[in-house]
């Protein structure tokens, strides 16, 4: 599976953004389209399994699914395709050439299995993907594939990313960060700049559900110190870098602009910026292989079924999601900090450890102050 994104934004540059309310419109959509997968990744949010769900959303269920999407209005959200395994639906085709036909964008984040062929990737650029997510979590295929627990998808997935190169197809690359790969960082970046064009590189912040159990998740001290070594290299990196799970990045970005006496004006053209007041049910919905809607894959709080319940409903009026839109009623630091509005803390983290989504993020060890920010 490839962890989704704070969420990836695929298919958007950083100025060409429209303009977002995102208590009434989600920036992302994600759709599980199947847990079967050929992986078994140590992280797996969903903790895949070789065979499709007998009860997952069939063809037509799924069309219906897709309509609803229109139902949101302009903007207009970006649909993410993920797993498990998309590829294993033998409909993804048709699928995404029905989502395309309603005016939505389509972007996928395949598993590296022997399904993942040049020939399929040059199919999907064909009916109109416009990004591919690609998960890399070592240097080496030894690192990689201890994580993925399958041996040879490392080389699968760097040959995925140097086929998207050669025909233009967007890729943004997702690392987990754990105690088992911080240390490789570095070394992935350096693999990343020298070995293929990469649109995006988003760092996936572990937290502790499904699979993600057998990992250990980072200090919060040693969280500060990636995403402060994030922010130095962005200036200088041929991509961008994200962070996944960790909105707390925009607190430390904002710090060290003030710091760089950078004005406001200039702020809001870094590519930072435009993942401010996303989080978990706030810009982004997850919707399961069994239509389930939750706020995010990593927030499992189910709020209605797209079988019978209206997306747009759920997404703009239910109890937990209007909730999630409204920062000023989460608890402890978050619901206090002035950086509340732009960051909100991880909900999913707040769940997993708390049982409360409107909790504190433990993965942030700022104390918050008084004053609003500006930004």
């Amino acid at each position: 599976m490839v962890v989704p994104g704070n969420h990836s934004q695929m298919g958007h540059g950083v100025h060409d953004l429209p303009k977002y309310d995102f208590s009434r419109n989600p920036m992302l959509v994600y759709w599980e389209m199947t847990q079967a997968c050929g992986l078994a990744c140590k992280h797996c949010r969903a903790e895949a399994m070789p065979n499709p769900h007998p009860l997952e959303l069939n063809t037509e269920q799924s069309k219906q699914f897709l309509e609803q999407l229109r139902d949101f209005g302009d903007p207009l959200p970006h649909l993410i395709l993920t797993g498990g395994d998309p590829l294993n639906r033998k409909d993804i085709y048709e699928l995404i050439d029905f989502a395309t036909g309603l005016g939505i964008e389509v972007s996928i984040t395949p598993a590296a299995t022997s399904q993942l062929t040049n020939d399929a990737i040059s199919k999907l650029k064909a009916h109109g993907i416009q990004a591919m997510g690609l998960s890399l979590d070592g240097s080496c295929a030894e690192k990689h594939d201890n994580i993925r627990a399958v041996p040879g998808t490392f080389d699968r997935t760097m040959e995925a990313a140097r086929q998207c190169g050669r025909i233009g197809l967007p890729i943004q690359v997702n690392t987990l960060v754990a105690e088992e790969t911080a240390d490789d960082l570095p070394a992935i970046y350096e693999l990343l700049r020298t070995s293929f064009p990469v649109m995006r590189w988003s760092l996936f912040m572990l937290i502790s559900v499904g699979r993600g159990k057998q990992l250990n998740e980072v200090s919060p001290a040693e969280g500060e110190r990636i995403m402060k070594w994030v922010f130095d290299l962005s200036p200088h990196a041929p991509f961008q870098i994200k962070t996944t799970e960790a909105p707390s990045y925009r607190r430390i970005a904002v710090e060290e602009m003030r710091k760089q006496h950078m004005a406001t004006a200039e702020m809001k053209t870094k590519s930072v910026y435009r993942g401010f007041q996303i989080r978990d049910g706030h810009g982004i919905v997850f919707v399961s292989n069994l239509g389930d809607i939750y706020p995010s894959g990593f927030l499992p709080l189910r709020c209605g079924n797209v079988r019978k319940d209206s997306l747009v409903h759920i997404y703009r009026k239910s109890d937990i999601f209007r909730s999630l839109h409204s920062p000023e009623t989460f608890h402890g630091k978050c619901g206090a900090c002035e950086y509340s509005h732009i960051c909100g803390g991880s909900r999913a983290r707040a769940f997993a450890h708390t049982g409360d989504a409107l909790g504190t993020d433990p993965f942030c060890p700022y104390e918050p102050a008084t004053a609003a920010t500006t930004v």
